[in-house]
């Protein structure tokens, strides 16, 4: 990995990662309806795409999918895919995308969803009559991409992970992409006659746009001089089957999703931020919210992002102080700028994708439990983080910041697996952790209070090694102790800092192996790097003039 692909992958250069990682984010449909209503919280005028792959039952999660608010569907196919792909995978992993295709078609008409949902194809799709087939079976879009890649001058060596490809398409090794000979004209030329011979094909079915064309099944016939006995008694009704309907039963996409946008707690909060957005002003706020107020400062997000790009505002300019119990996905996506203080508690996907805000929570004030002894933030809290802080006063569910890459994290407590697949950041965890605690764990840095010696016994070490502090990893806890009773009062916090010299030795250092020598190998401090996590990265200028 070199300096760009670090930094784009938020990792660190000379460190491996597990790819692809699990979507540990996502284990039913409600989940992904969660992770749709983010994308579009996230950025309104996106159009939210959802990969299925080709297979028996497809159909069916397809409906469950435009059910979830998809935009947009693709349907896979078994062929094609990347180079880097298993040859078990190639072999053996889906069906055709006509199977698929048709069966996602047929029962979201069925069901009188297809007009809400846009469907693509693809898996080896290389000339118009492909395109033809796929239209009559049920799709609007199609997916040409090994094609491309092949009027590039991809000559198909399937070595695309290794960094040694050939003909330079698909390497960061200098003198290989030396080699490349590719033009945009080629694949312009492909696309030019990918059309015309679709046009010429829906001339002669009678057809003047897509859209007519879409559904349209019956103008598909099995070929009558097939000899081959494995072809001869093949039965495609199933394939060719098209749904009796209505005319008020649409077969291709002709309205939008209904997002439910419009009365979210973010429009109030931008109202707020009126004057931060317009000229940095500083703003504060206060409302109530309940578990139906989700993806909580994600809208806001993005209307900073659309002025001040990637920085965002100063620290702290726009500071919203929340009460009640805040629903899922809180701060999700959340920017530089934005402050989001929660008295009470918050559901799953707590800062997912977190991007530099910083996010307080502490039980209600008429709370009689134990904070560190109950949960106060859900499940899968802080994924796919990339910056930020966050402090929690009491303890977080399962799978806690998987896939983290830059957040600062304090909690006092966590459940099962927690720090799965994180490649940066760095948490602070001041009581019980799960079981299977940093799989994959591959950088970034952990402080574990062990309290009762047991630590060491949930952990996964195959990645990470156990540590003792050094004065530098002390002075990084105390920083983020003191800040985290600062903000939320933790009576957790101030007995630590009360006998700080006797509690101190009871942290353990959780510490990736070649996380540790690649900062070595750079120089770098494990302070400097937590603070600014993008230290670890060379100055890097791209000339986007030269494409």
């Amino acid at each position: 990995m070199d300096d760009w692909i670090g930094r784009t992958r938020h990792s660190t250069p000379g460190v491996g990662l597990i790819s692809p990682p699990p979507h540990h984010d996502i284990y039913s449909i409600e989940d992904l309806a969660q992770l749709i209503s983010d994308l579009k919280n996230a950025n309104r005028a996106a159009r939210i795409s959802v990969k299925l792959v080709s297979e028996a039952g497809v159909g069916t999660i397809a409906t469950g999918v435009a059910k979830a608010h998809a935009d947009h569907i693709l349907i896979s196919g078994h062929d094609g895919g990347t180079g880097a792909s298993p040859l078990s995978s190639i072999r053996h992993a889906g069906l055709p995308w006509e199977l698929g295709l048709a069966e996602a078609h047929q029962t979201l008409v069925k069901n009188k969803l297809r007009g809400r949902v846009t469907i693509q194809a693809d898996g080896q799709m290389r000339t118009g009559r492909d395109l033809a087939i796929a239209a009559l079976l049920g799709a609007e879009e199609f997916g040409v991409a090994t094609a491309a890649l092949v009027a590039t001058g991809c000559i198909m060596m399937r070595k695309c992970h290794l960094n040694t490809c050939p003909v330079g398409v698909a390497t960061q090794n200098k003198e290989l992409r030396a080699l490349f000979t590719g033009k945009p004209d080629h694949v312009v030329n492909m696309f030019t006659f990918l059309a015309m011979e679709l046009r010429e094909i829906m001339a002669e079915l009678g057809f003047r746009t897509i859209n007519e064309m879409v559904g349209q099944a019956q103008m598909l016939e099995l070929r009558n001089n097939l000899a081959h006995w494995k072809y001869k008694n093949v039965n495609l009704d199933g394939l060719l089957y098209k749904e009796p309907t209505n005319l008020d039963v649409a077969l291709y996409k002709q309205e939008d999703q209904n997002h439910h946008l419009d009365d979210v707690l973010d429009r109030k909060l931008i109202e707020l931020a009126q004057p931060a957005l317009a000229s940095s002003e500083s703003v504060y706020g206060e409302f109530t919210v309940q578990n139906i107020d989700r993806s909580i400062g994600t809208m806001l997000s993005n209307e900073i992002s659309k002025i001040y790009g990637g920085p965002g505002l100063p620290d702290s300019t726009i500071h919203v102080k929340l009460r009640g119990t805040a629903g899922q996905s809180f701060g999700a996506f959340s920017t530089s700028g934005i402050k989001l203080e929660l008295e009470g508690d918050a559901n799953d996907y707590f800062g997912k994708g977190l991007c530099g805000a910083q996010l307080i929570v502490y039980p209600d004030r008429a709370a009689q439990f134990k904070p560190e002894e109950n949960s106060i933030v859900g499940n899968v809290s802080f994924y796919g983080a990339t910056s930020g802080e966050a402090f929690i006063r009491g303890m977080a569910g399962e799978r806690f910041c998987v896939r983290n890459s830059g957040a600062k994290v304090v909690v006092e407590g966590v459940g099962d697996h927690g720090l799965e697949y994180m490649t940066g950041g760095l948490a602070i965890i001041l009581g019980q952790t799960g079981r299977n605690f940093a799989a994959g764990m591959s950088g970034g840095v952990a402080y574990v209070y062990d309290q009762d010696g047991t630590f060491a016994s949930k952990v996964n070490g195959e990645m990470v090694n156990l540590e003792s502090l050094t004065e530098e990893d002390q002075g990084i806890i105390r920083e983020y102790v003191d800040k985290h009773f600062q903000y939320t009062t933790s009576n957790v916090a101030l007995a630590l800092i009360q006998d700080w010299e006797n509690q101190i030795g009871r942290f353990v250092k959780v510490m990736p192996g070649d996380f540790r020598q690649a900062l070595a190998g750079r120089g770098i401090s494990l302070a400097d790097q937590i603070r600014d996590k993008n230290i670890v990265y060379q100055d890097i200028t791209v000339d986007v003039t030269q494409g």
